[in-house]
């Protein structure tokens, strides 16, 4: 079994690490393997990074052979007894099952049962579209962040090397596999910063500034909007600008703005409990019982629900879920909802704040 130990100089991360874990408590995991299947393929490399005594440093146990499994297994387990987080990328679906299995495979009394996993592609995945990205691998986040890797081999490749490396070992095999998998591992603590847009769903934002602005679309028609400034908990690693249903994100730094369309237009307010009331075809509203029945009989009808509504001319906003009510609609089978932008919201800052979190969670969920 071959031992790579390496301490990262002047490393520090871009991101406050406690709001996961103690970073003193925190381990950071990343294997390398000869397939996807533990049953069929074989774990030669494990790799950890982990801070101590003020750096962050890194420890790397690789089988120089395929019967050296249960030894680099043993090595990993007995120095993450110390640890009670657990940090990886995607190891929910790979690196922890597949180390398990091995486990099981050679009757070895480990497993992650005492430990607290925290799986960063499952934190950042639900917000590709958002983040406006081709997918959620661990390389396309560093391209993204515009982090540089020394390593020059895919994981793919690599498995040539290490079968070449057991038959014929050579300087240049054992350095490439203990780079790409050092690599990874910095790769994870250098694309830690990205959680600020998790953060950004996750954590309450707070409205910072409130105002309408009108202006001319494409047409000359005149259209208002509502603009919200937002001061963010954690910096954005890089800005971003996205949009979804009208919409618009644009943030930089701490600092974030939301463009909500306004709507300025007659809509429809659907009463739940219709048989209490009469529909009035004449006057196109639905009044309750107790007033209605002073019209004329020819005048009214039972209410549906369909048409067991009050109109109002006002302006709106819009909302995906019943955030704040009343809520109207356009008709009765529409799935669009809107509630009044009235003076007292207006002077509501914490209202805007919970709206914009609103807008943001449809943002994230629309693709």
């Amino acid at each position: 079994m071959r031992i790579c130990e390496e301490t990262l100089e002047n490393f520090t991360i871009a991101y406050p690490l406690e709001r996961l874990a103690p970073m003193e408590r925190v381990l950071f995991l990343d294997i390398e393997t000869t397939g996807f299947t533990a049953r069929s393929s074989y774990l030669y490399l494990i790799g950890c990074a982990y801070h101590l005594a003020g750096k962050w440093r890194t420890i790397q146990w690789m089988a120089e052979n395929y019967g050296q499994e249960e030894e680099i297994l043993k090595a990993f387990f007995d120095f993450a007894k110390h640890y009670r987080f657990l940090i990886h990328y995607n190891g929910n679906n790979f690196d922890l099952p597949f180390i398990t299995q091995k486990c099981t495979q050679y009757s070895l009394p480990y497993s992650f049962e005492n430990f607290q996993g925290i799986d960063l592609y499952r934190r950042i995945s639900p917000y590709k579209f958002f983040l406006r990205l081709p997918n959620c691998k661990q390389k396309t986040l560093e391209q993204f962040l515009g982090i540089n890797r020394k390593d020059v081999f895919t994981g793919g490749e690599l498995i040539g090397i290490y079968h070449d490396y057991v038959k014929n070992p050579s300087e240049f095999s054992e350095n490439a596999l203990f780079l790409h998998n050092a690599d990874d591992l910095r790769g994870m603590l250098e694309t830690l910063p990205i959680l600020a847009y998790y953060d950004l769903f996750n954590h309450p934002v707070r409205a910072k500034k409130v105002q309408a602005n009108t202006y001319r679309d494409v047409n000359g028609g005149v259209r208002k909007e509502l603009l919200i400034t937002l001061v963010l908990d954690q910096p954005l690693p890089k800005p971003l600008l996205t949009s979804a249903n009208d919409c618009f994100f644009r943030g930089e730094g701490t600092q974030a703005t939301l463009k909500i369309p306004i709507y300025q237009e007659e809509l429809k307010y659907f009463y739940s409990n219709f048989h209490d009331y009469y529909y009035l075809p004449d006057e196109d509203v639905a009044l309750h019982k107790s007033v209605a029945s002073f019209v004329e009989k020819d005048h009214r009808v039972p209410a549906s629900p369909a048409n067991c509504y009050t109109r109002k001319f006002s302006s709106y906003l819009p909302q995906w879920s019943v955030l704040f009510e009343p809520f109207f609609k356009r008709d009765y089978k529409s799935s669009e909802l809107f509630f009044e932008l009235t003076d007292e919201m207006k002077r509501d800052r914490r209202a805007f704040s919970e709206y914009a979190s609103h807008v943001l969670g449809m943002m994230a969920s629309t693709y």
